[in-house]
């Protein structure tokens, strides 16, 4: 049963079908011919024994020459219409009941074919039949009787061969087609496959790399498309094994540099006190910029985790989150010169886990406030929400400068999707990635001269949540 579900045995018999059909197609027409050929000789031996009769030198013959010749005809008898009228030519016996009478003269394709099968399907016994066909020279119709039972007979003898030469064409043909596809088309297609599951087994083995052989020309792109596509697979895994190498390099040396760092910053804290005035001017600048060297060190370690813990998911307030993550970044409805206004009624909850959820609106409110901060230039960050078709819409906008073209482009790849000089995109990154682990996107809604614009949505089906958290571990 299993070479039967496979391409070469539903070829096989595919083939088989079709020659049969054709083979039938081309059997009810010979079978038809058969019968119009078995007519016509009895008609060209009535015709002979016709012939006899008129040349007979003793005039009509008795009844055992007639018997003779109509046996010899293999007819029961024979009429000559001429005239206008019918005359009886040989009939020394009484004469049979006729069952159905043929012009052969008149009768169309159709009507020949149709009698055939009929005559095929009839039971069998004696059945007498009239046939008409061309005359003798100097008469107008040639008309026999005959028992039909023989015809019937000789046709199905002759179905019968015609079925077995039918079936020995349809096997050869159907091996021959079979042995030529398998050898061209199923052959190749085995060796695909079985390159595939090779290079299943073991990705990194440059030797499982299959090599195009096939001629055919879809066949040979099949082969140079997997070829290419394990190549590139190969090529994934070496870089993806490096970057896993020198993301654990890096991890460790930010790991170490953060530790330094806070060291540093413990010393710093203890000069802030000093009343030098160049300790006092500088002291600002460099703890924003170890802060921010800090902060360059924990989101490294932070991305680089295999693989974020999976979210808490319970109702959390969101005016009360947003409210704490503004006091921890310093920012305040009258701060100079960033600002922030929250649009987000007291009641209003999502369900997300409260230290992801944190982390993703601190991300994207610290971005918002660098940004402006960077451009000179007083401006606002507006923190609103709504909740339609089941979805929870946390929006995030300021009237900063807006991100470059490059930003934009790579806004959620870490390392590339950076806005500010010296940033790295990871904040972006992280996320991106949290917001998907709650079943969620974060889009970039707009990003012009007049302000950037930030868009969270979160599901509020758990259903929903889970299936779309399972759809984006799937990508």
């Amino acid at each position: 049963m299993g070479f039967l579900r496979g391409v070469s045995g539903r070829l096989l018999i595919v083939t088989l079908l079709i020659v049969m059909l054709v083979e039938v197609v081309i059997f009810i027409p010979s079978v038809a011919r058969f019968r119009i050929d078995y007519l016509n000789e009895r008609l060209a031996r009535a015709e002979m024994a016709v012939l006899v009769m008129l040349a007979y030198p003793m005039g009509i013959p008795d009844l055992d020459m007639q018997r003779a010749l109509l046996e010899k005809a293999e007819v029961s008898t024979i009429v000559v219409h001429r005239d206008g009228a019918r005359a009886m030519m040989l009939a020394p016996d009484p004469p049979q009941m006729v069952e159905s009478s043929y012009d052969l003269r008149s009768m169309m394709s159709v009507e020949l074919v149709a009698d055939a099968l009929s005559r095929l399907a009839s039971p069998p016994g004696p059945h007498y039949v009239r046939v008409i066909g061309m005359p003798p020279q100097g008469a107008e119709a040639l008309e026999i009787t005959l028992d039909a039972a023989p015809l019937r007979a000789a046709m199905l003898d002759y179905g019968l061969r015609i079925l077995r030469l039918s079936l020995i064409i349809s096997v050869l043909t159907a091996a021959v087609v079979f042995l030529a596809i398998r050898r061209t088309v199923v052959a190749p297609m085995t060796r695909v496959i079985d390159s595939m599951k090779s290079f299943q087994q073991n990705p990194e083995d440059a030797t499982r790399i299959i090599e195009p052989k096939a001629r055919i020309g879809e066949l040979a792109e099949a082969e140079q498309a997997l070829a290419g596509l394990q190549r590139d697979v190969q090529g994934a895994l070496k870089a993806r094994a490096r970057l896993a190498s020198l993301g654990e390099a890096l991890a460790k040396i930010s790991h170490d540099l953060r530790n330094m760092l806070a060291a540093q910053q413990l010393l710093f804290d203890r000069l802030e006190t000093s009343s030098d005035p160049t300790v006092v001017r500088v002291m600002p600048k460099m703890l924003a910029t170890l802060d921010r060297a800090i902060r360059l060190c924990q989101r490294t370690l932070d991305f680089g985790r295999a693989e974020e813990t999976a979210p808490e998911l319970r109702e959390v307030a969101l005016a009360a989150l947003v409210h704490e993550v503004a006091e921890t970044l310093g920012l305040g409805p009258d701060t100079v010169p960033v600002a922030v206004r929250i649009e987000v009624p007291g009641e209003h909850t999502v369900p997300a886990d409260p230290e992801q959820l944190y982390r993703v609106i601190a991300n994207l409110m610290r971005n918002a406030a660098e940004a402006l901060a960077e451009s000179g230039r007083r401006g606002e960050i507006t923190v609103s929400t709504a909740r339609e078709n089941g979805l929870e819409r946390i929006c995030i906008a300021d009237t900063g400068p807006g991100l470059p073209a490059r930003a934009r482009e790579h806004i959620f790849k870490p390392f590339r999707g950076g806005a500010r000089r010296g940033g790295t995109g990871l904040g972006l990154a992280i996320a991106h990635e949290l917001v998907a682990a709650h079943g969620g996107r974060l889009e970039l809604l707009r990003s012009t001269t007049e302000g950037t614009v930030f868009e969270i949505r979160l599901p509020r089906s758990a259903a929903a949540g889970t299936a779309a958290r399972e759809a984006a571990r799937a990508g």
